[in-house]
């Protein structure tokens, strides 16, 4: 379902068929399709399905088509109890990173992961998200695509904790209220899309000055993608932003993790203990994120 932008027909139909490729059974959610200006649907239209996929007693995980806009206008209104007494996983990033935060707050796990309405979706990306939401047991170890720059230390060391996180803007938004991101004792991860050096600038210092990031154990940094001034004259590279607005919290840091607004994506269990080498550059998931019975089973 859709509970923040609007999607083109083409790309609802390609997420349908994607799943039914993949042998899943898709309920899409009934205003999906629907448009009401930047949105996919008025709030109450986008509520009803998402609070439908909570209390359905007949789906095995709930996946967001895409991202957008629109999840802080309804996440005050969403019961998460039928959730709590049935768990699964619920997936999704960009926008959907306040509704990952409401779940935190629920003590639910939740997936950062690829949406299935995006035009490429690699096997690297398709594999590690079908592992996560079905296996039974850590995911070990997280594997690097061959492709890309890889991974940089920012700051050198060894961290463990709970992952938590999600987009970057939204992160930021949802400072003082009820759902505002909490660190302490945790890893946290954060990626970005669009935004100028000096507006990831702002947006980490107001991390900051939040007290969000008071406690954190480490930091892991994914994409962030289409910095429509990186590399200008004058504008810092975007390591040494991060090593300047983070370097001083004493906890290793790390960029270049492939989740994001990229193709290459690992789907991410929020909520489940992790470690970070920055020095390596790796991340181990340290604990199973679903129950025993896999995606699918009756």
């Amino acid at each position: 379902m859709a509970p923040a932008g609007p999607l083109a027909e083409e790309a609802v139909d390609r997420a349908l068929d994607r799943l039914e490729r993949w042998g899943w059974r898709p309920l899409l959610g009934r205003n999906s399709r629907g448009r009401w200006g930047y949105l996919s649907g008025t709030d109450d239209e986008r509520l009803a399905d998402l609070q439908a996929a909570i209390d359905s007693e007949e789906n095995d995980a709930i996946w967001f088509l895409r991202g957008g806009y629109g999840t802080m206008r309804i996440v005050d209104r969403v019961d998460w109890r039928p959730l709590v007494r049935r768990p699964r996983p619920v997936i999704g990033f960009s926008d959907n990173t306040v509704l990952h935060l409401a779940l935190q707050r629920a003590g639910l796990v939740s997936f950062h992961g690829p949406h299935p309405a995006v035009e490429t979706l690699p096997p690297f990306s398709i594999e590690l998200l079908h592992r996560a939401v079905t296996l039974a047991e850590p995911l070990g170890q997280l594997p690097l695509p061959e492709e890309g720059e890889g991974v940089e230390t920012v700051v050198e060391g060894v961290a463990e904790g709970p992952l938590v996180g999600g987009n970057l803007v939204l992160l930021a938004a949802t400072v003082g209220t009820f759902w505002a991101l909490r660190t302490r004792g945790a890893l946290l991860f954060f990626e970005e899309v669009g935004e100028a050096t000096y507006r990831l600038d702002r947006l980490l210092t107001q991390l900051r000055l939040s007290g969000a990031l008071d406690g954190v154990k480490g930091i892991l940094v994914g994409a962030l993608s289409e910095c429509p001034d990186e590399g200008a004259p004058n504008t810092p590279a975007l390591s040494d932003l991060l090593r300047d607005r983070l370097g001083d919290l004493g906890v290793p840091v790390a960029r270049g993790f492939p989740f994001g607004h990229q193709p290459y994506n690992w789907t991410l269990p929020l909520g489940v203990r992790a470690r970070l080498d920055a020095t390596a550059g790796t991340v181990e998931i340290l604990e199973p994120a679903v129950a025993p019975r896999a995606l699918g089973e009756s």
